[in-house]
């Protein structure tokens, strides 16, 4: 009889949890390590093993299958470990493998794509899992996704992240996405993007204006953009790039990603150009800003026409033709055009700097407030106040 407790070589990590006997003729007694990595019966013991408890899955699925969806939020971390882990186990578990939405319900992967594919499918043929990993911090974008009529799921297990993954690379013309990833609109694209009824010079300022008064949070830095959202939508949402979120999650698992670890979270503060809210605050900063704003805007359209015949030139000739005089005319031209950016960008900051803190039909809400990137676009503030 051969006793032990390390079976890691016998029984697939996965299924470690598993108690029992192995009764079998052939493995030796004096059994190394490098024995049961290379022995061939110890492998087909590994594989019989591992049929078995599939068969045994699939039957409860089958026969009980209310039963099995109780157990499934225990069952789905050694479940997606063995998929993750073994190749032949995914193709085994594939078929009692379950998907859970937000609503509590659930779904086999082939029950969830025939419920989507009709409402989420982008206009480039791609089938858009959209998923939240907390229902409450996420309460808003589930709603905003669920307005839409699509279908969320609820990633909230410790391997989640990882099956994300691999269910792009398993199903076929797939995306997943988070519902904080992006705006709603722009989740699932079925047409091209709505134009921003506002000039170039105008959402710049409007960018420009915000961020000047975004709070400084440690190790968290924000991009502002515009995006014509509807006027039914939130004035602003906060997302999060989908891929530097994963990159940042999985380095938590896997060793020599840590550096994106160390990286700062990234958002995207995106402010609703149709919204009522935000066109206030464009004709209040054009009324404001014009006089200040059109002789930089001036000076920095013809800085940037001259610096683009500049680089053509220059690019038309071989690098020892280039002489130091036209090389020293480029950086002056790309100087002047930085000093006139920051000039625009002084406008921006002092403008912003000198709106109230507060509306009247608000409580006082400072920038230094706004602690909590992920609260909800109605909690939002902007430069003159709340938006909501």
């Amino acid at each position: 009889m051969f006793v032990t407790d390390q079976v890691e070589n016998i029984v697939p990590d996965f299924l470690t949890l598993l108690h029992g006997v192995i009764d079998s003729p052939d493995i030796p007694l004096n059994v190394s390590r490098s024995y049961l990595q290379s022995d061939a019966n110890v492998k087909k013991i590994s594989s019989y093993i591992t049929k078995k408890v599939a068969d045994r899955l699939q039957s409860i699925f089958k026969n009980d299958r209310k039963d099995y969806e109780g157990k499934w939020d225990d069952l789905k971390l050694f479940i997606h470990y063995g998929m993750l882990s073994q190749e032949d186990f995914y193709d085994k578990a594939k078929g009692f493998a379950l998907l859970k939405d937000v609503e509590g319900k659930y779904f086999t992967y082939e029950e969830y794509r025939d419920l989507i594919k009709d409402n989420q499918t982008d206009k480039d043929g791609n089938l858009i899992y959209l998923y939240a990993t907390d229902r409450d911090e996420q309460y808003t974008y589930i709603q905003a996704a669920q307005a839409k009529g699509y279908s969320v799921l609820l990633f909230d297990g410790q391997l989640d992240t990882a099956m994300v993954g691999l269910l792009e690379q398993k199903l076929e013309k797939c995306r997943f996405s988070r519902v904080d990833g992006d705006v709603v609109d722009r989740l699932i694209q079925k047409e091209d993007q709505k134009h921003v009824e506002l000039t170039e010079t105008e959402s710049q300022s409007l960018s420009g204006v915000f961020t000047a008064r975004l709070p400084k949070i440690d190790k968290a830095e924000f991009h502002v953009e515009t995006a014509a959202m509807g006027e039914e939508a939130a004035p602003v949402v906060i997302t999060q790039s989908e891929y530097m979120r994963r990159m940042k999650d999985m380095s938590r698992f896997q060793q020599g990603m840590s550096f994106y670890g160390e990286m700062p979270d990234m958002y995207n503060l995106v402010l609703n150009a149709d919204h009522r809210l935000v066109k206030e605050v464009v004709s209040h900063m054009n009324e404001n800003l014009g006089e200040q704003l059109r002789p930089i805007e001036a000076q920095l359209k013809e800085l940037h026409a001259r610096q683009s015949v500049l680089e053509k030139e220059q690019r038309e000739k071989k690098a020892d033709e280039v002489t130091e005089a036209e090389k020293e005319e480029l950086n002056k031209c790309n100087e002047d055009i930085t000093a006139q950016e920051n000039a625009r960008r002084n406008v921006w900051n002092t403008y912003s700097q000198k709106q109230p803190h507060h509306s009247s039909a608000h409580r006082p809400c400072f920038a230094s407030e706004w602690s909590a990137p992920w609260r909800s676009p109605q909690q939002v503030h902007h430069p003159f106040g709340r938006l909501d």
